[in-house]
């Protein structure tokens, strides 16, 4: 996810990355730069959750106005990375992903099924943020099928 994330936003020029999409044929509501944000928050807030018990969604205090160019964008993405490997650096055996967590509204998952859900949520983000920079530029971002 990380490496998808930061190759898309590479190859996004600067003026696309918070283009409005609504413009152009068809509406979606988010632009490249929110997706791929609100797919990066998804990640954040899960090992967030995992290693400091802090659960809030960080699209919340994550200001696009703060991400401004694809550079910032960049170093963001490297955040959330490292916060992924702090949280994942416990898990010394496979066994550990059949573990229950506790999640913010009080139920216990079992954490195979807590990063799956995290991963198709940032998926579906990261896909939206694809098909809005397909829809306004002829940029095909490297490793990406469409």
């Amino acid at each position: 996810m990380h490496a998808r994330s930061c190759n898309l936003i590479g190859a996004t020029p600067a003026e696309l990355l918070y283009r409005d999409p609504r413009g152009s044929r068809t509406i979606t509501a988010n632009s490249i730069g929110e997706n791929v944000l609100r797919s990066a928050a998804a990640i954040e807030q899960t090992f967030g959750g995992l290693s400091a018990n802090l659960w809030d969604d960080p699209f919340e205090w994550t200001l696009p106005e703060m991400l401004t160019t694809p550079g910032r964008m960049i170093e963001y993405l490297a955040e959330v990375e490292q916060t992924r490997r702090r949280a994942f650096a416990p898990f010394s055996t496979d066994t550990d992903l059949l573990k229950k967590v506790v999640v913010p509204s009080g139920k216990t998952k079992s954490l195979i099924s807590l990063l799956l859900e995290t991963v198709v949520r940032a998926s579906e983000y990261q896909g939206r943020a694809i098909a809005t920079l397909k829809m306004l530029s002829d940029v095909r971002p490297p490793g990406f099928i469409i």
